[in-house]
Parts: structure tokens; sequence; C-alpha cells
């Protein structure tokens, strides 16, 4: 049976430039993360924010298993998170977990696991942000539900092509900069039974994550991220020595795993 609780939402912030950029501090004072938490309320997600200072870099066991989906917004200290956490948060996506970056998180160890690819992009920061407009190119996807044709955003960074990432499944925006530049800025990827959306708009001077048609565009995209069922099995490495044929060959021999074999040389080694 789908289920229809209200989706487990963790917004993972950075939350270091609130700390130490006071131009910042002046746009988002209540974090970047609890202003997106704050405009999603009225969707009525189940809703956690959680930052890369708080105890295991925001995302505890408990965390990690419990989240539908995540937001993901980073910029300055992508290194600071184990490779051991993003092992994990990997695991999840995988096994089913929706993913949403944005921004300056196509740099996410995370999101380059998941690509398999640098995710270098140009860009530019002009003194008092350039003119965005955002073009909506697929109005019937679920992303793009309740938007308009495109979206104007006065003051934005610049994010341009190249872009290094593998060939987006779906394309659902492409934003124009006043300078000249193109993006692909709104791309969906599956990994495993994971969804992914990378969505650029976000610099953290300007107030983006204010604009209502681009809250909604986060609310469509947790719904459309959301894993609809966890029946099935996940994609594992499935051994099947006895096929469903009968009278096929079979497997008759059984290697043993590497690491048991190496215990156990490294055993007789010390006897």
């Amino acid at each position: 049976m789908i289920k229809v609780d209200p989706i487990k939402v963790t917004v993972w912030n950075e939350c270091r430039h609130e700390k130490e950029d006071a131009d910042v501090q002046e746009v988002y004072p209540e974090t970047i993360g609890g202003c997106i938490v704050d405009n999603l309320k009225p969707y009525g997600f189940d809703l956690t924010l959680s930052t890369l200072d708080d105890p295991q870099q925001g995302w505890p066991d408990a965390l990690i298993e419990s989240t539908e989906v995540a937001i993901w917004w980073g910029h300055r200290y992508h290194d600071e998170l184990s490779d051991a956490l993003i092992d994990k948060l990997q695991a999840r996506v995988l096994a089913g977990m929706g993913l949403i970056v944005l921004h300056s998180g196509h740099h996410a160890k995370l999101f380059k696991r998941l690509m398999g690819t640098s995710c270098n992009l140009s860009w530019r920061e002009a003194e008092g942000g350039e003119r965005e407009r955002v073009w909506c190119l697929k109005p019937s996807h679920p992303i793009a539900y309740n938007i308009p044709p495109y979206l104007e955003l006065p003051q934005s960074e610049m994010y341009g092509e190249p872009f290094d990432i593998p060939e987006p499944d779906e394309l659902i925006f492409n934003s124009w900069y006043q300078g000249g530049e193109v993006l692909r800025s709104g791309c969906t990827f599956q990994r495993g039974r994971g969804r992914i959306f990378f969505f650029a708009p976000g610099h953290e001077t300007f107030p983006i994550y204010r604009d209502e048609h681009i809250i909604q565009i986060l609310a469509n995209a947790i719904a459309w991220a959301h894993q609809p069922h966890q029946s099935g099995w996940n994609l594992g490495n499935w051994g099947r020595p006895i096929p469903l044929e009968e009278g096929a060959p079979k497997q008759t021999y059984y290697k043993k795993p590497r690491k048991l074999m190496l215990a156990e040389k490294a055993e007789k080694v010390k006897k």
C-alpha cells in the first residue's frame, strides 16, 4: 500500500556563510536553510533542519535512515564532510532517498560521487548580481506544476556552460543570464532507486529563496523525488547460483569473498 504520511524532508544547510558574512546575515537572518524550511511549511512536509556544525555533521544515522527527501545547500566547506558519511548518504540515495541539490551544491562530495564527473561549470559574481531568466522547458513535468513559462530573477550569480555533468534524464529548466551565458539549470537524474534534482538558482547574497515560484519548484521537486513505494528490492550484487529454469546449468563452485580469504591467510601467518 502506498503511504500517505507527510514526506520526511531534511534541509541540510552548510550554514557557515551566515556565521561569517554580514551581507549573507542581512539577506538571510534566519539562515538559508531556515528560510527554505519556513517557506516550505505551508506545503505540509515533515521538515528537519540540519547543518554542517551539528553533531555528526548534521547527519546522525537515525536521520539518514528516516529522511525520505534531502535538500542540500553547501558552498565553501564541501571537503569537510567525511568520506564515511558520504558513503552512507550515497547508499541511502541508491536505496531510494530523494536528493535535491541547490546552487553551489554542484560541487558537493555527494553530488559529484553520484554524477561521476567533476561537475565544474563557468561562473561570475557580478557586483550587485545580474539578471537570470529561468525558462521552463517541460511545463507538463511534475516539478513544473504551477510554474509560469519563465521566471525573472533580478539578482543572481551567473552559472554557465560548459557544465560537466552526465546527460540529464530530463531537462526541466534552462537559464539565460544578463551577460549572455546559458545553463542547464534544472536537471533530473536517477541513481539506483533514488531520484535526484539539481536546481541552480540560489546565491547566498540574493533573496532567491524568498521567491514564491522558487519555493513552489522546491515543493514540487520534493513530491517528485519522494519514492512512492518501497516494495521490491534494492539493486545489489545478486548472486544467483541456482537458475530459475529446470535443467539449466548451475554454478557448482563458490569463491570465498576476498576479505574472508585475506583474513584466513593472515590468521595462518599468525599461527
